[in-house]
């Protein structure tokens, strides 16, 4: 009997214990990841640039699972083209974005949506938020002159 008793005691320490661990460990999150709601975030390597608001990506999924060689465009944003007349400051565009981030480690945010066609843009890509150093990539190029909101 008294084995028994020590046991339910036990178990209901534990169950304490484990509770308290839980509410610690949510309390961690701030109000930004909760917001986050209507967003999926991954870590990815931009591994190519190919102007202002397209990019390549190898994305870590987690699990040790991997999407290489995903194409993503920056949402809410347009730049100037690398072809045709808008070249000089397309390619101004892409450059500063290719020294920014090609090469490096980056969190994207992908639009929670119902539909996959809801989440790519026109020509297929996955339609993202980049961040690198806590910084809003797709807001910094507007902010640097080298691009404008669109909406789209």
């Amino acid at each position: 009997m008294y084995t028994l008793d020590v046991r339910l005691y036990d178990m209901k320490n534990r169950a304490i214990i484990v509770l308290l661990l839980i509410t610690v460990s949510f309390s961690a999150f701030s109000s930004e990841d909760i917001d986050n709601h209507d967003f999926y975030v991954y870590k990815a390597l931009i591994t190519a640039v190919y102007d202002g608001d397209t990019v390549t990506a190898d994305i870590d999924l987690g699990f040790n699972v991997w999407l290489h060689g995903e194409k993503l465009r920056l949402s809410r944003i347009n730049t100037p083209k690398v072809k045709g007349k808008e070249r000089p400051q397309g390619l101004v565009s892409r450059d500063w974005l290719r020294e920014k981030i090609k090469g490096k480690e980056v969190i994207i945010k992908t639009i929670k949506k119902r539909n996959l066609k809801e989440k790519k843009g026109k020509f297929g890509r996955y339609l993202v938020e980049i961040y690198f150093d806590n910084i809003n990539i797709n807001d910094e190029l507007v902010k640097k002159g080298l691009a404008e909101y669109k909406q789209y």
